[in-house]
């Protein structure tokens, strides 16, 4: 088990959060300080509402289940494409290679599953029916390989993102759309104080584990070496005392209630005899 040791520098950190949070809890300083001594960022990820320890936890557990790309493969037709320099986003068809360019049709994504309904080489059917399946692409990477006017068709290796379904030419830009567009940022002290979102199992553990009262008990010791920290290590005990006192009025409420309830289901005495 790691011990708490508050460092002269940790101490200077968590002294300029109190300044600013001055009727801050003696849980919400510790969680602060548990996130600078650490380096902690928590992390949502808004698809799963799941808070992660970081965001790359999110992408390495992503990446172990096979949820943050796919690989995949592209046809690019011989001759120009219709697609140009101004083209942001193209509609691909995945049997043939026919593309559509978002500013050289006035309705590509009309065009491009009218497509890809009556394809040739969509050998792919549901229900019979041929299926209506098709890549969107922003990349500006994956959108160069149409502008080029080409002698021989070719198939090149892309990857879609599990998440938006859009294709991408390589893995680190799909990471790098994902971390920009996918996830929001957290403070330890709003981890807990939220109930909307799912805490990830090992993240839940490691802040469980942190609050056992032993490494909360050597943050307050290493803290009263620092005397700026006195008057807030006083307010906490004394806090501490007036939530314990309430805990034991609560029980000795609910004792009186079950002797009460006792008293007035106890059995009549029985009648004196003549």
């Amino acid at each position: 088990m790691s011990k708490t040791t508050v460092t002269s520098t940790d101490a200077k950190e968590l002294e300029k959060f109190l300044k600013k949070h001055r009727g801050t809890e003696l849980i919400t300083a510790y969680l602060y300080y548990l996130e600078k001594k650490h380096k902690i960022q928590p992390a949502l990820f808004l698809r799963e509402k799941k808070i992660y320890k970081s965001v790359d936890e999110i992408v390495q557990t992503l990446e172990a289940q096979n949820k943050l790309w796919r690989e995949t493969e592209i046809k690019i037709l011989i001759g120009k494409q219709a697609v140009n320099e101004h083209t942001t986003r193209v509609y691909i068809c995945p049997f043939s290679g026919k593309v559509f360019g978002n500013n050289t049709h006035p309705n590509p994504q009309d065009a491009i599953y009218d497509w890809v309904s009556k394809c040739p080489e969509n050998t792919e059917r549901e229900d019979g029916m041929r299926v209506k399946r098709y890549f969107v692409s922003e990349d500006p990477n994956v959108i160069k390989e149409y502008i080029k006017d080409r002698t021989k068709a070719i198939t090149k290796t892309v990857y879609t993102s599990a998440v938006t379904g859009k294709l991408y030419k390589d893995k680190q830009t799909i990471i790098d759309d994902f971390k920009k567009n996918h996830i929001k940022l957290m403070e330890m002290t709003g981890v807990l104080s939220q109930n909307r979102f799912e805490i990830q199992e090992d993240f839940l553990a490691y802040i469980e584990e942190q609050l056992e009262e032993e490494h909360v008990s050597k943050f307050l010791e290493d803290l009263s070496k620092y005397e700026y920290f006195a008057p807030f290590i006083e307010r906490w005990m004394e806090e501490e005392e007036e939530e314990e006192e309430e805990e034991e009025v609560g029980t000795d409420e609910v004792a009186f209630d079950a002797s009460e309830e006792t008293e007035l289901i106890s059995t009549p005495d029985e009648p004196e005899e003549e």
